[in-house]
Protein backbone atom coordinates (compact mmCIF):
# COMPACT_ATOMS: atom_id res chain seq x y z
CA UNK A 1 0.00 0.00 0.00
CA UNK A 2 1.76 3.44 -1.27
CA UNK A 3 1.35 6.78 0.75
CA UNK A 4 1.73 10.39 0.11
CA UNK A 5 1.67 13.74 1.75
CA UNK A 6 -1.17 15.97 0.71
CA UNK A 7 -1.29 19.75 2.36
CA UNK A 8 -4.87 21.84 1.71
CA UNK A 9 -3.57 25.09 1.60
CA UNK A 10 -4.40 28.57 3.29
CA UNK A 11 -6.78 29.93 0.53
CA UNK A 12 -8.71 26.55 0.72
CA UNK A 13 -8.56 26.39 4.34
CA UNK A 14 -10.04 29.85 4.39
CA UNK A 15 -12.64 29.29 1.97
CA UNK A 16 -14.71 26.34 3.80
CA UNK A 17 -12.83 23.62 1.68
CA UNK A 18 -11.29 21.16 3.82
CA UNK A 19 -14.44 19.40 3.69
CA UNK A 20 -14.65 19.39 0.15
CA UNK A 21 -11.41 18.26 -0.53
CA UNK A 22 -11.36 15.57 2.07
CA UNK A 23 -14.58 14.51 0.87
CA UNK A 24 -12.88 13.64 -2.97
CA UNK A 25 -10.18 11.62 -1.74
CA UNK A 26 -12.69 9.33 0.57
CA UNK A 27 -15.07 8.88 -2.17
CA UNK A 28 -11.87 7.45 -4.15
CA UNK A 29 -11.37 5.00 -1.95
CA UNK A 30 -7.92 6.81 -0.49
CA UNK A 31 -7.36 6.67 3.59
CA UNK A 32 -6.30 8.95 5.35
CA UNK A 33 -4.12 8.07 7.91
CA UNK A 34 -2.73 10.58 9.14
CA UNK A 35 -4.15 14.72 9.55
CA UNK A 36 -3.65 17.71 11.57
CA UNK A 37 -4.45 21.24 11.37
CA UNK A 38 -1.48 23.75 11.79
CA UNK A 39 0.04 26.81 11.27
CA UNK A 40 3.27 26.34 9.53
CA UNK A 41 6.16 28.00 10.80
CA UNK A 42 8.81 29.30 8.14
CA UNK A 43 11.38 26.87 8.81
CA UNK A 44 8.41 24.31 7.85
CA UNK A 45 7.68 26.41 4.72
CA UNK A 46 11.14 26.27 3.49
CA UNK A 47 11.72 22.53 3.76
CA UNK A 48 8.68 21.90 2.39
CA UNK A 49 9.51 24.20 -0.54
CA UNK A 50 13.10 23.19 -0.84
CA UNK A 51 13.60 22.11 -4.32
CA UNK A 52 12.06 25.56 -5.31
CA UNK A 53 14.87 27.23 -3.05
CA UNK A 54 16.99 29.14 -6.29
CA UNK A 55 13.71 30.19 -7.88
CA UNK A 56 12.31 33.49 -8.27
CA UNK A 57 9.43 32.43 -6.79
CA UNK A 58 10.20 30.39 -3.61
CA UNK A 59 10.25 33.30 -0.92
CA UNK A 60 6.44 33.87 -2.54
CA UNK A 61 5.53 30.76 -1.58
CA UNK A 62 7.12 30.24 2.02
CA UNK A 63 5.04 33.77 2.52
CA UNK A 64 1.56 32.35 1.10
CA UNK A 65 2.31 28.78 3.12
CA UNK A 66 2.49 30.33 6.43
CA UNK A 67 0.06 33.16 6.02
CA UNK A 68 -2.92 31.02 7.54
CA UNK A 69 -3.62 27.32 8.73
CA UNK A 70 -3.13 24.70 6.32
CA UNK A 71 -4.48 20.75 7.11
CA UNK A 72 -1.41 18.09 6.43
CA UNK A 73 -2.24 14.82 6.23
CA UNK A 74 -0.67 10.86 5.05
CA UNK A 75 -3.10 9.35 2.56
CA UNK A 76 -2.53 5.47 1.85
CA UNK A 77 -4.29 3.31 -1.32
CA UNK A 78 -3.18 1.57 -4.29
CA UNK A 79 -0.68 3.98 -6.66
CA UNK A 80 -1.99 6.91 -4.44
CA UNK A 81 0.88 9.60 -5.98
CA UNK A 82 -0.79 8.54 -8.86
CA UNK A 83 -4.41 8.87 -7.70
CA UNK A 84 -3.94 11.89 -5.95
CA UNK A 85 -2.13 14.02 -8.34
CA UNK A 86 -4.81 13.21 -11.04
CA UNK A 87 -7.41 14.05 -8.38
CA UNK A 88 -6.03 18.09 -7.46
CA UNK A 89 -5.20 18.38 -11.40
CA UNK A 90 -2.17 20.90 -12.85
CA UNK A 91 0.08 23.13 -10.94
CA UNK A 92 -1.12 25.70 -12.65
CA UNK A 93 -5.04 26.01 -11.82
CA UNK A 94 -5.80 27.95 -15.24
CA UNK A 95 -4.73 24.91 -16.93
CA UNK A 96 -6.36 22.18 -14.49
CA UNK A 97 -9.26 20.34 -15.97
CA UNK A 98 -12.79 20.46 -14.99
CA UNK A 99 -13.59 18.18 -12.02
CA UNK A 100 -10.42 17.86 -10.63
CA UNK A 101 -9.52 19.87 -7.31
CA UNK A 102 -7.72 22.55 -8.58
CA UNK A 103 -9.63 23.33 -11.73
CA UNK A 104 -12.81 23.21 -9.71
CA UNK A 105 -11.25 25.96 -6.75
CA UNK A 106 -8.35 27.79 -7.84
CA UNK A 107 -7.02 30.02 -10.39
CA UNK A 108 -3.58 30.86 -9.67
CA UNK A 109 -0.55 28.81 -10.29
CA UNK A 110 0.42 29.45 -6.26
CA UNK A 111 -3.24 29.87 -4.69
CA UNK A 112 -3.72 26.50 -5.84
CA UNK A 113 -5.80 25.02 -2.89
CA UNK A 114 -3.47 22.21 -2.54
CA UNK A 115 -0.10 20.52 -2.65
CA UNK A 116 0.66 17.04 -3.22
CA UNK A 117 3.52 14.78 -3.12
CA UNK A 118 5.17 13.96 -6.60
CA UNK A 119 7.18 10.89 -5.83
CA UNK A 120 7.76 8.51 -3.68
CA UNK A 121 11.25 10.31 -2.50
CA UNK A 122 8.89 13.77 -2.34
CA UNK A 123 6.51 11.58 0.18
CA UNK A 124 9.32 10.66 1.92
CA UNK A 125 10.97 14.05 2.35
CA UNK A 126 7.68 16.27 3.14
CA UNK A 127 5.52 13.78 5.66
CA UNK A 128 8.57 14.11 7.92
CA UNK A 129 8.52 17.69 8.21
CA UNK A 130 5.07 17.03 9.99
CA UNK A 131 4.46 13.49 11.41
CA UNK A 132 6.12 10.81 13.18
CA UNK A 133 5.65 7.21 11.53
CA UNK A 134 3.86 6.55 15.17
CA UNK A 135 1.10 8.92 14.33
CA UNK A 136 0.03 6.88 11.42
CA UNK A 137 -3.47 4.61 12.00
CA UNK A 138 -4.39 1.38 10.68
CA UNK A 139 -7.52 0.14 9.32
CA UNK A 140 -6.83 -3.14 9.81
Amino acid sequence: MERTFVMIKPDAVRRGLIGEILRRFERKGLRIVAMKLVRMTRREAEELYSPHKEKPFFESLVKFATSGPVVVMVLEGDSVIRVVRNLIGATDARKAAPGTIRGDFANDIEKNVVHASDSPESFEREHRIFFKDDEFVSYE
